[in-house]
């Protein structure tokens, strides 16, 4: 299974996947055929059979919404013009909502808006649990749209509902550290090396907005909803982990959970499964053995842009060398500068 960006020209309009589109957009065989001649593209997640499976398309807009009721003034937002997917239980939707908020992040824009008929209330649910709220509808001879907007730089009250902002004023701020071999499966959009790379072309199609992780390290089970996690992926040993350990993502925490709360395996693997990077035989030697107790729920928020090295941590930010780097607290302000030298526009942080 694939994610990849695609010309409209070279999407098959006539897979079978498009045909309740054009079941509920007269026009849309029309609207797809002049995207195809104006060479735009789009998202289309390919099934392992080579069938499409997910289509997403983004457009940047600068104008008033003079067609929707009541009318929205003008403003740079992200607009999602088309999102359909077939639901099969992996969290496609999450990371197609994941895909256009990194293209808002990337194009500086702090509003993203979506109109949906309101039969498909699975979609307006995924919308609405980030922060999506009823601005609207649009009326057209295809029927009553409802209009979903989202403004990125809200009042902060929740980490899901403000996602993907990052709070980090109540000084609950923690470096949290991973294998190279766990880092890449959880967050595989980061790159090993400190020049500046695009959000937008670094994020992986694996990437979804929800993470759970297992570890042992001590002081984590004090982690709490809200608490906000800079990974550290350490060194490769491939060379001084002072240049090889580096900063690489800003995560917020959702929930934290003892592996011996679930009485069974089953109860613990539907917990854990559906955001979940390890296999069933590896959840089920994890379990078995209880070696890794505590289980870490977060939010996948912001990738840094320049990977900040261990080495920096040290000498420019004041981090203790000889201190336990596996998990380490972290003053709300040395996270806020980490951040922005790390290439995060500081509007996505609340302090």
């Amino acid at each position: 299974m694939n994610l990849v960006a695609r010309y409209f020209r070279d999407i098959d309009l006539n897979d079978a996947f498009f045909d309740s589109l054009k079941g509920d957009y007269s026009e849309f065989s029309l609207w797809f055929d002049k995207k195809a001649r104006a060479g735009d593209s789009a998202y289309v997640f390919y099934n392992d059979s080579g069938g499409i499976d997910g289509f997403l398309y983004l457009k940047i807009e600068d104008e008033g919404l003079d067609d929707v009721t009541p009318p929205l003034p003008s403003a740079r937002r992200l607009k999602i013009g088309t999102l359909k997917i077939n639901p099969h239980g992996t969290r496609l939707g999450e990371r197609f909502v994941k895909k256009a908020f990194d293209h808002a992040i990337e194009n500086e824009l702090t509003e993203i808006y979506v109109t949906v008929f309101s039969k498909h209330s699975a979609l307006v649910s995924l919308f609405q649990r980030y922060g999506f709220v009823v601005a609207g509808e649009k009326s057209t001879h295809n029927g009553i749209e409802l209009v979903l907007l989202k403004k990125i730089s809200a009042e902060y009250s929740d980490p899901l509902m403000n996602y993907p902002l990052v709070d980090v004023r109540p000084n609950r701020n923690f470096l949290l550290s991973l294998y190279p071999k766990w880092h890449t499966r959880l967050l595989p959009d980061s790159i090993l090396n400190n020049e500046h790379a695009s959000i937008v072309q670094d994020v992986s199609h694996t990437n979804s907005i929800h993470k759970v992780y297992l570890t042992k390290m001590r002081g984590t089970e004090c982690l709490r909803r809200g608490d906000t996690l800079l990974i550290y992926r350490t060194s490769d040993n491939a060379g001084p982990a002072r240049y090889r350990s580096v900063v690489t993502s800003v995560c917020m925490v959702e929930e934290v959970r003892s592996i011996r709360e679930f009485s069974e395996f089953d109860e613990f693997y539907r917990y854990c499964e559906p955001y979940s990077v390890f296999s069933s035989e590896e959840l089920r030697g994890f379990y078995a053995r209880k070696n890794y107790p505590v289980i870490i729920r977060f939010s996948y928020n912001l990738a840094l842009k320049r990977r900040i090295t261990r080495g920096e941590l040290i000498d420019q930010f004041g981090l203790n060398e000889h201190e336990y780097w596996g998990f380490m607290r972290l003053h709300s302000e040395t996270m806020k500068r980490i951040c922005i030298e790390g290439g995060i526009n500081e509007s996505l942080i609340v302090d």
